[in-house]
């Protein structure tokens, strides 16, 4: 079995050395060819001079140097399109995607399995605020998506080749690598795990980045939003016209006078602001044909260490 291992990075320069301690110790016995894939996606804390001496040293591990940031998704997408793999394993750098799990992982792939989702028990190190906004993201995301998506689960999975195939074939510019994964529709299996703490460095994850990646992933995996917009349009319809009809009958038939300069002007903010909303939501799409009918590139590389 040739087993390719994908970590997307960060400003992870602290965690290199022990991270790839840990794949060789884990990974040696049970793969007979090992690929490690490090993707540094635009980092300034000298991660890229950290790879270039683990690859020197060890002819499996490949490294792409993006140009500049491109995020996290279009980071493992680099990674993944790198592959040659059988099975492939993507995974973060912080050492909170322990290893030793993937070797569950495999046995699960070996069992038949074509994606192997690895699901988080418990989450050490991480603040009770962190872990509510997970937990309603991917609640949230099963509500609105059209997909069924394993609830509590990272980007840390394993695939098979014919999983990674598929993938490629999807270039769409936001991207929401789990989520693709998931619209695959492959058999799928998971493995639970306790996700410690992290080794070194801050999380790249923010609540404005976080509700950025929900606002993606409601877009991108359902055409909800829209219909929301249509059903919101079509209250505030029958909500003035339940108000003109009132106001037309006390006004004409029985005759109270009706001042009706504050209700004027709530209706008036609150219309804009429907209106405003929806507005938002349809952009949204239409910003995403745009980008898409631009056609480029989903990341440049600007270096391939021990490229193959």
């Amino acid at each position: 079995m040739r087993l390719s291992v994908v970590i997307p990075l960060l400003n992870e320069r602290e965690n290199l050395r022990p991270l790839y301690a840990q794949l060789k110790e884990a990974f040696s016995p049970v793969a007979e060819q090992l690929e490690i894939i490090f993707v540094d996606d635009g980092s300034t804390d000298g991660s890229a001079e950290g790879l270039r001496e683990i690859a020197k040293e060890d002819a499996n591990v490949r490294a792409l140097i993006l140009s500049r940031n491109f995020g996290h998704e279009a980071a493992s997408t680099a990674g993944l399109d790198a592959a040659m793999g059988d099975a492939i394993v993507l995974m973060d750098a912080d050492l909170q995607d322990p290893p030793q799990t993937v070797v569950q992982m495999i046995e699960a792939w070996k069992r038949g399995n074509q994606i192997v989702v690895a699901v988080r028990r418990k989450r050490h190190g991480e603040s009770v605020f962190k872990k509510f906004t997970s937990w309603l993201f991917y609640r949230i995301f099963n509500y609105i998506s059209d997909v069924p998506f394993p609830k509590d689960a990272g980007d840390f999975r394993l695939i098979d080749r014919s999983v990674l195939d598929a993938l490629k074939q999807m270039r769409e510019q936001d991207r929401f690598v789990r989520g693709l994964v998931a619209w695959t529709g492959f058999k799928t299996a998971k493995v639970e795990y306790d996700r410690p703490a992290r080794h070194a460095g801050k999380t790249k994850y923010n609540p404005i980045k976080l509700f950025l990646l929900s606002l993606d992933v409601a877009v991108g995996f359902s055409t909800k939003p829209l219909r929301l917009a249509t059903g919101l349009g079509f209250i505030v319809t029958l909500v003035s016209l339940e108000e003109a009809t009132r106001i037309l009958v006390e006004k004409i038939i029985w005759g109270i006078p009706l001042p009706g300069y504050a209700l004027q002007t709530v209706g008036l903010f609150f219309l804009g602001g429907v209106q405003m909303l929806l507005l938002g939501v349809i952009g949204e799409y239409i910003g995403r044909i745009y980008r898409h009918s631009q056609n480029r590139p989903l990341y440049i590389v600007g270096e391939r260490i021990n490229d193959k």
